[in-house]
């Protein structure tokens, strides 16, 4: 037998799309509209999978809140940038390296274990406070931040968790919007 369980998770983010092209055929227009700075109200599902209960379970539902505090402390309510977005030299140009502005400035940004990017706010304490609290609000990432770039870069992370106590993920659900999903499995 295999059991699965999942559990869903909201959160707010911003992101923009800077590779996207339309068939204007199928799309029925050729606005590029995910090429704009937006947001969307995302939903995650976390899907586990064990080939064996323990104590009745194939995990218990609370070894999943450690993603819930990842989702609200790194994604929530932040916008996720492609490093290589062509955009990222004007939205972060204190970030970017001052000889050639077009690659991020190693000491100026902290890499963190699951991949993605944040600003030093410390270097950047002489800015306006609007200023500061922009660069609070962006994490960067070496993808571009589609549903389905971020469902498997997720999906890397939680399995990587999961599988300290032995519990296998197997899939992430992605709502980017309440119509629109994705699905990334192993």
């Amino acid at each position: 037998m295999k059991w699965q369980i999942d559990k869903s998770f909201d959160f707010c983010y911003g992101h923009r799309v800077h590779n996207q092209t339309l068939n204007a055929e199928f799309s029925l227009d050729s606005c590029l509209a995910c090429r704009h700075l937006h947001g969307h109200q995302g939903k995650i599902k976390i899907i586990l999978e064990g080939d064996e209960l323990h104590q009745g379970m194939v995990t218990d539902f609370k070894h999943l809140n450690w993603f819930k505090v990842f989702l609200d402390d790194v994604l929530d309510h932040k916008f996720i940038m492609d490093v290589s977005d062509p955009l990222v030299p004007h939205e972060v140009p204190e970030l970017m390296l001052a000889d050639d502005y077009t690659t991020f400035d190693p000491d100026a940004c902290i890499l963190h274990n699951e991949g993605y990017l944040t600003p030093r706010m410390d270097l950047l304490s002489h800015l306006p406070q609007a200023v500061q609290e922009k660069y609070e609000g962006m994490v960067f990432v070496d993808f571009v931040p589609t549903s389905e770039n971020l469902s498997a870069w997720l999906l890397d992370i939680a399995q990587q968790k999961m599988a300290e106590l032995g519990v296998k993920v197997v899939a992430v659900d992605f709502w980017e919007t309440p119509k629109s999903h994705c699905k990334v499995e192993v």
